[in-house]
């Protein structure tokens, strides 16, 4: 057996790999961010909500149109040796379903879904947003349960730019699950 949690998030500057985040028990809830473990609680239940409602139209519209599978978290997602998260909500289009292994998701999702929280917000928009797009996931979306906004990043020519920005009401149309789009007043 690994050291005990206590030790393992006391000990803030040691590096921690893929390798040490298997050592935790199974649903400990952290996420390997930047070589460190980092609680991430339980989220509130309006993020769930959201989380849901989004989901559930996401896997709607991939399952008729056969365009891949829609997954959520906890489901860990291997980046790196030191960048291992538990997204929202991603996509994998059918023909990269090769990524999905026993058990972890091996390199970049399609789409990935944020839905920020107090506890992880910062990591979300900083450090992952920056791993994420050096991994080539193609279109990240980050939902604001607080602001009631969506912005929608894609992937262009290695770097993310914004591409649509909704705020209260308003469409945003996904650039990756082809034909799919949600509107704010479903969401929020």
């Amino acid at each position: 057996m690994g050291m005990a949690l206590q030790e393992m998030a006391a000990a803030t500057d040691k590096v921690y790999t893929y390798a040490d985040y298997q050592q935790l028990p199974e649903g400990a809830p952290y996420q390997l961010i930047g070589g460190k473990l980092v609680l991430t609680p339980s989220p509130a239940p309006y993020h769930q909500i959201i989380s849901v409602k989004l989901e559930f139209q996401m896997i709607a519209h991939v399952t008729s149109k056969d365009l891949g599978i829609v997954l959520h978290a906890p489901l860990d997602v291997y980046l790196e040796e030191t960048e291992t998260y538990q997204p929202d909500i991603i996509f994998i289009s059918r023909g990269r379903m090769d990524i999905i292994k026993e058990d972890k998701i091996e390199g970049a999702p399609d789409l990935v879904v944020e839905i920020l929280s107090p506890s992880t917000a910062y990591y979300d928009l900083r450090h992952k947003y920056r791993v994420y797009e050096r991994s080539g996931v193609k279109e990240y979306w980050v939902v604001d349960p607080l602001e009631k906004s969506i912005e929608l990043f894609i992937l262009d020519e290695g770097k993310f730019k914004l591409d649509q920005e909704i705020q209260v009401r308003g469409i945003i149309r996904s650039r990756v699950i082809e034909g799919f789009a949600v509107d704010a007043a479903d969401l929020f």
